[in-house]
């Protein structure tokens, strides 16, 4: 029996005239002038593989709407899960469907495989999730061939695209405010990886300090997970004079306190713990941990919308911003 061929794709004419995906979509949409050198190529490779234009160029002019792509480094942590799910949420609601790209590492190729292979499907517009450096790298990475939006977590100015922001810059200016309010005469602070030179919830942390005129201590560096949290918190469990702890996540917050009460240090009488997130575990945990509540599902849903609004009305739209909200449960308390 005979298989019929494949017909070819945008993959196939970016092989064989030895440019990206994004590259020819860029010729074949026209949406971004190229050089007549480059559109002469790529029309060579359209002419020799005898390539129709698919849906996902025929999408890419017309605009229809049809499928959306996000792109994230990671999607079983809860902050992209979350934000995972109020994406699709939004976006089925409004009539799309998501496909879900993951980028295995931070080395330009994967990224620009994954941009390449995302590109080449029926895309109606691309939502980065922007929580760690990859993302970072990715959403710098991304042609101009259709509408592309952000969702993060530190506030900051108007980049290149249109972001949905959860402002946990303002999260750690209020636990960090808080813990001072009890009467701590300082705040430690073990931190999540940075996006950039330090994540908004160091920002917030740092701010506060200073405008308290509070010791600013060293940042006790750490990853995500409990077990990095219980690691990090050993340079600091010790010290008779740490007595309020704000951690860049749950996680390591309940790592931080596994290393406090192993040392015979009591929380919160001896020690105030705050988390970051609000995770569903958080409130279960004994004590209940009190944390900076981060609404994800919501940030997904907000980035969509903006993704939306551009695509519906052709206007780059505004950004979006959330203030995250001090949840105080029974892990903190007035210095002794």
């Amino acid at each position: 029996m005979t298989v019929p061929r494949k017909p070819p794709g945008l993959v196939d004419v970016a092989a064989q005239a030895g440019v990206s995906v994004s590259t020819v979509s860029r010729v074949l949409t026209g949406r971004t002038p190229v050089s007549e050198k480059l559109r002469a190529k790529v029309q060579a490779a359209v002419d020799d593989l005898g390539y129709h234009p698919n849906a996902a160029a025929q999408t890419l002019v017309s605009g229809k709407r049809s499928t959306i792509a996000v792109l994230a480094r990671n999607t079983a942590r809860y902050g992209y899960a979350a934000t995972l799910q109020g994406i699709e949420e939004a976006a089925r609601s409004a009539g799309y469907v998501v496909m879900i790209g993951v980028i295995e590492s931070g080395e330009p190729s994967d990224i620009t495989r994954a941009i390449d292979v995302t590109l080449s499907q029926a895309l109606a517009g691309v939502i980065v999730i922007e929580f760690d450096e990859v993302g970072v790298a990715t959403l710098d990475a991304l042609p101009d061939v259709v509408p592309v939006v952000a969702a993060a977590g530190a506030r900051r100015k108007s980049g290149s695209y249109p972001h949905g922001f959860l402002d946990d810059e303002a999260g750690g200016r209020e636990a960090t405010e808080y813990l001072l309010s009890l009467g701590h005469r300082t705040v430690h602070h073990v931190a999540i990886p940075a996006t950039r030179r330090r994540s908004g919830r160091e920002w917030g942390w740092r701010a506060a300090l200073e405008a308290a005129g509070a010791p600013v201590p060293d940042v006790v560096p750490a990853l995500y997970s409990p077990t990095s949290g219980y690691d990090a918190a050993q340079a600091l469990v010790d010290d008779p004079e740490v007595t309020a702890i704000l951690c860049g996540n749950d996680e390591l917050a309940i790592g931080v306190a596994r290393a406090l009460v192993e040392r015979g240090r009591r929380i919160p009488e001896d020690v105030s713990v705050v988390g970051f997130d609000d995770q569903p575990f958080a409130q279960m945990w004994v004590p209940a941990l009190t944390t900076v509540a981060q609404d994800f599902t919501d940030l997904g849903r907000r980035t969509f919308g903006l993704l939306d609004e551009w695509m519906r009305t052709g206007e780059r739209p505004l950004d979006s911003a959330v203030r995250p909200r001090l949840i105080v449960r029974e892990s903190t308390a007035p210095r002794r």
